[in-house]
């Protein structure tokens, strides 16, 4: 393996700031399965509402498939004027509450992995990183009419509590995140992470009751007191506007009392964390098909 530490350069003034205060760290990348925006929009939120500077940045040339992912170029009568390049990095930030933490966010890495992994575990070793917390959004037949119900996951299943699953092992596809999560465990470090479950019709847009739920479930996991608005403010006018989208729609309607009546049921039993692995290794496939589908047409 090529030396990890190649990967990024860091800011020496943050470093000295966060090192060895034992900070958290939150990674949340861009890639694979988002449904909501829920990763994307939360690291956006954070950014927007939270004080913070840079403490490493890694070089995406080496991670980042640019043929796959192209940069977006703005054109001007013209010529170019501008260009959005890919960055990944690593963020001091401070809470309400005057608390630094760490952000990771930017686009997965689309090589280098196993690479990537270590140089960001070695990076979070020398901060004196006490754990590990992530969150997304995956889509599957849940109605936006009900509460947003979410999967816990752990390096110390322990600290997952009462998480009944309808099945107890399955394989998917993998992400960078889940990898830096089960690498992190091998080390003997706290990893944790929660999957939302954002409505398969709204998979595409930003679904805020989703990440709302997942702001609120990190902010318990890691500690910290991080702002809700405007973010939570919005969660009513988005509620609001898919009503007015259902009253001119002849088949959401149906859709979702149909989505409404299986919750129900789920709820009555007692089993409201998630559907079958079936259901949502199916979900998933659709939802990456339509948007790779999406993407031809661009």
């Amino acid at each position: 393996m090529l030396d990890p530490e190649a990967l990024y350069t860091t800011n020496a003034d943050q470093w000295d700031v966060v090192a060895g205060h034992a900070p958290v760290m939150l990674h949340l990348l861009q890639g694979y399965v988002d449904a909501g925006g829920v990763s994307r929009n939360l690291a956006e939120h954070l950014l927007m509402q939270c004080p913070h500077e840079v403490v490493a940045e890694f070089d995406c040339d080496q991670l980042h498939d640019y043929r796959s992912r192209r940069p977006p170029m703005t054109f001007d009568v013209n010529t170019w004027v501008e260009v959005e390049m890919p960055r990944l990095v690593l963020h001091r930030m401070t809470d309400d509450a005057g608390r630094d933490f760490l952000l990771l966010e930017g686009p997965e890495p689309d090589s280098q992995w196993e690479r990537a992994c270590t140089a960001i575990l070695d990076l979070a070793g020398r901060l004196g990183v006490t754990q590990f917390v992530t969150a997304t959004g995956t889509p599957f037949g849940v109605p936006h009419t009900r509460p947003v119900l979410v999967t816990a996951h752990a390096t110390s299943p322990e600290l997952v509590g009462e998480n009944p699953m309808p099945f107890e092992r399955v394989q998917v596809p993998g992400s960078f995140s889940t990898l830096l999560e089960y690498r992190a465990g091998q080390r003997g470090l706290l990893g944790r992470g929660f999957v939302t479950y954002v409505p398969h019709y709204l998979a595409q847009g930003a679904f805020t009751p989703a990440t709302v739920t997942a702001l609120d479930r990190v902010m318990d996991a890691a500690g910290l007191v991080l702002p809700r608005d405007p973010l939570a403010g919005t969660v009513q006018a988005t509620l609001d506007a898919l009503e007015n989208e259902m009253a001119g729609d002849e088949d959401l309607p149906a859709l979702i009392a149909t989505l409404e009546a299986q919750y129900d049921d789920l709820a009555r039993q007692g089993q409201r964390s998630v559907p079958s692995a079936d259901e949502i290794g199916a979900a998933a496939e659709r939802f990456l098909a339509e948007r790779d589908d999406e993407g031809e047409g661009s």
